[in-house]
């Protein structure tokens, strides 16, 4: 027996920590969820390592969703449980996921449930998944269940998909634009530099002057650039690693105009899509909102949706505290209050999520159209700029030439 301190997150969003004394850290683990946990750092006391560290799980999107399509089609075809895991445990490529399924099937094989057995690993699985599997367990739908969630994952890879499609280009513009005028302060200035010197020009224009100087900083002083963009970076980084911190940045992000609306339309898409499947399938309200605060992606909206939340807990309706987050649009809101009233809330709640998944289509597609202009227009400018700064003492002494 060992000694391992522990920290995790309770269903209400507090953070706990303690020790326990148990032969290793997955048996911790185990009785942490088994408490109603998730589990955020197990570690042996004394050693300086994690016990359960890991870079990423090897398992893709791609791979749960393929997993979740053909588990439902297997489960409705008849097939048992654990044959159906040994088969897609066998068939599957990933090896990282061939031992994740091999291990879920020891464990339904011992007698725990499906969703007991997802929950051991859930870097894979994650809060929704393993809720809305025990929803189909009990209500003996899991086929309808794994159908729906297998749905769930591809709308959900594709919005993450058309948001980094959206980046890729400006984000490829700004990387060859920096190194076009890191090129041109480090080899192209000196040179025009040196060719004024020797032709003895007195007096040089002021954008000339300037350039040189910036030359002259750059190449003396490129360690305080660096040193700057590094720190940026980092100071961003550290920031994110602090609650208050990730919410004035997600805030911040949501106000920028232009990719501000996008995001937004994005955060209303993914919580309307998983609130109706999570519906749809038998979680209970409030269980179903924690989970989708959780998975919100964005700490405003996540702090919109606990308070909501609370308010529902207290017997208010759903339509009015998500009015009051100011996080969500009027349609929205008004929308949900009538699925309320018509008892068809899933419904509403998946034809909301239909019509902004379309809105965020073309919302990208008018991003990317937007950016490549302005992207290439500041490239424009700025190599120009520098450019023509370098040849203006040519054209003042062509001018005083033909003077």
């Amino acid at each position: 027996m060992a000694k391992f301190q522990w920290e995790g997150t309770t269903r209400a969003g507090d953070k706990k920590s303690g020790v326990m004394e148990a032969d290793n850290a997955a048996v911790v683990e185990d009785r942490l969820r088994a408490d109603g946990l998730t589990v955020g750092r197990v570690r042996k006391e004394g050693g300086g390592l994690n016990v359960n560290i890991s870079i990423g799980t090897g398992v893709t999107s791609k791979d749960l969703q393929i997993f979740t399509r053909q588990l439902a089609t297997m489960i409705d075809a008849g097939l048992p449980l654990v044959q159906c895991l040994d088969i897609l445990a066998a068939q599957t490529e990933n090896k990282s996921f061939q031992k994740i399924l091999t291990n879920v099937k020891s464990s339904v094989e011992q007698g725990a449930t499906f969703s007991d057995a997802l929950k051991k690993h859930p870097k894979v699985f994650d809060e929704l998944y393993c809720n809305l599997v025990a929803a189909g367990e009990v209500g003996g739908i899991l086929d309808t269940i794994l159908n729906r969630l297998a749905v769930y994952i591809e709308k959900n890879v594709k919005l993450k998909g058309q948001l980094k499609s959206a980046m890729y280009y400006p984000t490829g513009i700004l990387v060859v634009a920096i190194g076009v005028i890191c090129v041109m302060l480090i080899k192209v200035i000196p040179t025009f530099e040196k060719m004024y010197h020797d032709m003895g020009h007195a007096e040089l224009p002021a954008a000339t002057k300037v350039v040189i100087n910036i030359s002259h900083s750059f190449v003396n002083r490129w360690y305080m650039f660096v040193g700057t963009l590094f720190g940026l970076v980092f100071g961003v980084i550290a920031l994110r690693r602090t609650d208050k911190g990730t919410e004035a940045i997600d805030r911040f992000l949501l106000r920028v105009p232009v990719i501000g609306p996008v995001l937004r339309k994005i955060v209303v898409a993914r919580f309307t899509r998983t609130l109706g499947t999570l519906l749809s399938s038998g979680v209970p309200i409030l269980d179903a909102l924690d989970i989708c605060g959780k998975t919100a992606g964005n700490r405003v909206v996540q702090a919109g949706i606990m308070r909501a939340r609370a308010k529902i807990s207290e017997g208010h309706d759903m339509a009015g505290p998500l009015a009051e987050s100011r996080v969500f649009p009027t349609m929205v809101v008004q929308m949900i209050g009538v699925g309320e009233q018509t008892g068809a809330m899933d419904q509403m709640l998946t034809k909301i999520a239909d019509f902004y998944e379309e809105e965020v289509d073309a919302a990208v597609s008018g991003l990317t159209s937007l950016i490549e202009p302005v992207m290439m227009a500041f490239l424009g400018v700025v190599v120009g700029g520098l450019i023509v700064a370098m040849y203006l003492p040519i054209f003042k002494l062509a001018g005083n030439i033909q003077g």
